[in-house]
């Protein structure tokens, strides 16, 4: 999954709300764009671990339960790691 997240920096994305970001990756952090938001591998393996829980279908970016989620939550989708369904 994280190679996939990295494969996606750089596209512009859209938040649960309608905002516009893109992020890059470096070491084992996701740096957003919109915010100077830096949101580590471990919220990105909370969110993870959420996401398995709901077998994968995330109605939305609370669900995810962690630090990051408003991002995580569109990323996510974007890689298919994730349903809303």
């Amino acid at each position: 999954m994280w190679n996939r997240i990295e494969e996606s920096q750089g596209q512009t994305m859209t938040t649960y709300r309608g905002l516009d970001f893109s992020y890059t990756v470096k070491g084992g952090c996701i740096y957003i764009s919109r915010k100077n938001k830096e949101i580590t591998l471990s919220s990105v393996k909370l969110a993870y671990e959420e996401a398995m829980k709901l077998d994968r279908i995330v109605k939305g970016p609370k669900k995810l339960k962690c630090f990051g989620a408003s991002y995580l939550y569109p990323i996510f989708l974007e890689i298919g790691f994730i349903r809303k369904e």
